[in-house]
């Protein structure tokens, strides 16, 4: 059952409720085609985001016509139940609402957790994934001693689990599928640590056969900068791939 709830977005869209989670649909600004509106699939959702700062790359987005959406399943770190949700939203966007079968996916942060591990178990529905400082390594942020309660394990557990549930780990699926991604990370960042986040995934994805292009921002760290939410080539790649 869908019901209508609030929340703040930083450009005019449906807020609605799905499995009893917030979610969101920004609509483009030009009539959908046949065969499916092209999205982008935002996370983390939480309360607080998307942010003000993702404005001028949601606007480019919406005019390019292509629709922006995300759910909010808390900090579940990618966890199964995360997943399923997320299985869900897509459902939902796509059989109910017409939203094309392979949105690109758009990770800001810890959102990397959540959208990376939907997707390597659905590569065949992923357009592309680009990030934003991703979170790709849960060693690294927030940690397996952090990270193992969203999970309902112990910290060894989950390091014994890792290939089932660790991004870096399991990049396998998306480089079979060919599944192109893009991430812009700085090399001051000491929250999500760069080499062991998206300079780590880059050189597994490399050896896996895939293919990824990795902006590294010289000086900069896990801030909000408008380069990061600004940035024209990250864009580019979003709407060519969504088109």
């Amino acid at each position: 059952m869908v019901n209508a709830v609030s929340k703040d977005l930083p450009v005019a869209g449906e807020v609605f409720s799905l499995t009893g989670c917030p979610a969101f649909l920004i609509p483009p600004k030009h009539a959908a085609p046949r065969h499916g509106r092209p999205w982008v699939w935002y996370a983390p959702t939480l309360p607080g985001l998307p942010g003000k700062e993702e404005t001028w790359m949601f606007r480019k987005f919406i005019e390019a016509g292509l629709a922006v959406a995300g759910i909010d399943v808390g900090e579940s770190c990618g966890n199964p139940a995360g997943r399923a949700l997320y299985s869900a939203f897509y459902a939902e966007l796509v059989q109910k609402r017409g939203l094309s079968k392979k949105p690109c996916l758009l990770a800001r942060s810890r959102g990397g957790l959540m959208l990376y591990n939907w997707a390597v178990e659905h590569p065949a529905a992923v357009a592309c994934v680009a990030g934003i400082y991703p979170v790709c390594n849960l060693a690294s942020f927030p940690g397996l001693d952090r990270a193992c309660q969203a999970y309902g394990m112990t910290e060894e557990q989950l390091r014994a689990s890792s290939p089932e549930h660790n991004p870096i780990d399991r990049l396998a699926p998306l480089a079979e599928a060919r599944v192109p991604l893009y991430h812009i990370h700085g090399d001051c960042d000491d929250l999500v640590p760069l080499d062991r986040n998206s300079e780590m995934l880059a050189q597994r994805y490399r050896k896996l056969g895939g293919t990824i292009t990795l902006n590294v921002i010289k000086g900069e760290g896990h801030t909000v900068w408008p380069g990061w939410f600004e940035c024209q080539e990250l864009v580019d790649f979003v709407i060519a791939r969504a088109q």
